[in-house]
């Protein structure tokens, strides 16, 4: 989670939103339904108009993967308030977990890779031993832990459950909601 650079804590943000209903535009509706606190909601079709918002003032908070805004933490143009992983990242280890205020709270931005459906399984899981392989080297870690990243080691299996997890947890957020596709 970030914002601009004159809100410090997240403790310090939600003091200010909480009495202060429809005042803070936010790209993050998962917060607003675990807080019960009345944000707008700003729809984006991605993260580089977000954060060129965020960086102009016209959205105050933005929840975006550190990848993207990184730098702009690094140079003080954004303050990282949280990170929504369940971990501190080691890029940010001063900056604590949104778990750390709002019990449970969860999010990481993920990529994987994936096959046809049909596709053989020896052929699934050499690939998985070489990806995970991959991961594991020590500069291929680091260089995504300076980014903000963290590579997620396992199985097929414990993917395509990851995938139904995330699947289900996003499912809730988009029904209570009520968001619908444009």
């Amino acid at each position: 989670m970030e914002a601009h650079p004159s809100t410090r804590t997240i403790s310090e943000f939600t003091a200010y939103a909480k009495p202060n209903p429809g005042k803070i535009n936010v790209a993050g509706e998962l917060l607003k339904m675990m807080t019960g606190i009345d944000m707008v909601h700003v729809p984006y079709r991605g993260g580089a108009p977000a954060l060129t918002d965020l960086l102009a003032g016209r959205v105050q908070v933005r929840f975006g993967v550190i990848i993207e805004s990184i730098e702009h933490i690094r140079s003080g143009k954004l303050r990282a308030l949280a990170v929504t992983t369940a971990a501190r990242a080691q890029a940010l280890p001063d900056t604590p977990t949104m778990a750390e205020f709002v019990p449970g709270y969860e999010v990481s931005a993920w990529a994987g890779i994936g096959a046809p459906r049909n596709t053989n399984l020896e052929i699934i899981e050499r690939l998985n031993q070489e990806i995970n392989a991959s991961l594991a080297d020590s500069k291929i870690k680091a260089r995504l832990a300076d980014q903000g990243a963290a590579a997620f080691v396992g199985s097929s299996a414990d993917f395509a459950r990851f995938i139904a997890e995330e699947t289900e947890k996003w499912a809730k957020v988009i029904r209570k909601a009520n968001i619908k596709p444009d």
